[in-house]
């Protein structure tokens, strides 16, 4: 989703040359096959297939099969995007072979060491030698620890790229009438992190409040295969299949997604990036976790965090229209990062 824009964007420069290498992490042949689809982008030149493991397991076959990558065909920047392990891997194997890094969407901090993520932030920010900021608050954390300011670069938000480049094909999709829905009349649910769906109390407990939540507004709730497994286990799966209420599908594309986030009223989720699309587009975010990354979505944009146990009484709040925030797009929000993003490298090669 992140490199998408900026892909576009460096095939039309004549100086580069952009090389898409696919970890393999996340790979899942339907799910990254429509993605690489929906984004209009070729097969990724190089894939590494690393698949599933433990944290460490992925981070070390990346670094060997990325270091291996380098060696052969040496390039003049290494763009990394995110906070995955394949974020912080490949700038480990990067650096070590004296390779310039760039981190896109850097300065992002949940102050939670707990999170896997926020260790891959921390890592990679302070081993890169351009870091692309999506907002103020990116900038602030950056500086708060000790990195220069000359590698301090704010572009804005690169999603907000990949949403306006794939709007026209987004509002051509019916997924509303396809799932018998009233366009502004739902609410979207997505879930899938260990700290949600691996205990079954807090799972129980949000499974009960989306049963209360249905009963004023219909959810759609396209289930994560781990979130699946763990409602299959603990036998709330039927819990949730014998609201009438509630409708369960497969996990979709981000274009038949998105076209449902266009349409809904309310978003419930413990995801990153739905927190900040939903603030780009106005629509009240719930965000099951204690903390965010993201707080400008907080203390700019539509999204609340809340916690299970209160996501009942916020939800239903927030569809009475009582407890509707004021909210305004973050600067540089604008579809533009991407142009941006290559006029920073350019300047890198060419000085």
């Amino acid at each position: 989703m992140k490199i998408a824009p900026l892909y576009h964007a460096l095939t039309k420069e004549p100086w580069a040359e952009p090389i898409i290498v696919h970890t393999g992490q996340h790979y899942d042949a339907n799910m990254s096959d429509a993605f690489f689809k929906d984004l209009n982008l070729p097969d990724p030149h190089i894939h590494l297939g690393v698949g599933s493991g433990t944290h460490a397991e992925q981070t070390g076959h990346v670094m060997i099969a990325y270091e291996k990558e380098l060696l052969k065909n040496r390039p003049d920047l290494t763009v990394v995007v995110g906070d995955v392990n394949s974020t912080v891997a490949a700038t480990l194997a990067a650096v070590k072979l004296g390779v310039k890094i760039a981190h896109l969407e850097a300065g992002l901090r949940s102050f939670d060491r707990t999170m896997p993520e926020e260790i891959n932030r921390v890592v990679t920010d302070s081993l890169a030698d351009i870091l692309w900021t999506p907002s103020m608050d990116g900038d602030e954390n950056l500086k708060r620890e000790g990195v220069a300011k000359e590698k301090i670069q704010r572009v804005g938000n690169i999603m907000i790229d990949s949403l306006e480049m794939l709007r026209p094909v987004i509002e051509r999709q019916d997924v509303c009438r396809e799932l018998n829905l009233e366009p502004n009349n739902f609410g979207l649910v997505t879930l899938h992190r260990p700290s949600n769906v691996d205990k079954p109390d807090t799972l129980k407990t949000i499974t009960e409040s989306l049963v209360q939540i249905a009963e004023k507004v219909h959810l759609i709730f396209p289930i994560h295969p781990r979130t699946k497994k763990n409602l299959q286990k603990t036998d709330l799966l039927s819990v949730l299949e014998a609201s009438p209420s509630i409708t369960i599908t497969e996990p979709m594309s981000y274009i038949r997604f998105m076209n449902l986030v266009f349409n809904t009223r309310l978003i419930i989720t413990d995801s990153g990036g739905i927190q900040e699309e939903t603030t780009y587009l106005g629509i009240p975010c719930l965000t099951l976790r204690p903390n965010t990354e993201r707080p400008i979505t907080i203390t700019q944009g539509t999204n609340r965090l809340c916690s299970p146990d209160q996501l009942k009484e916020i939800a239903e709040s927030i569809l009475q229209n009582d407890h509707l925030k004021e909210s305004s797009i973050p600067d540089l929000w604008d579809g533009n990062t991407a142009k941006r993003v290559v006029q920073s490298i350019e300047r890198l090669i060419n000085h």
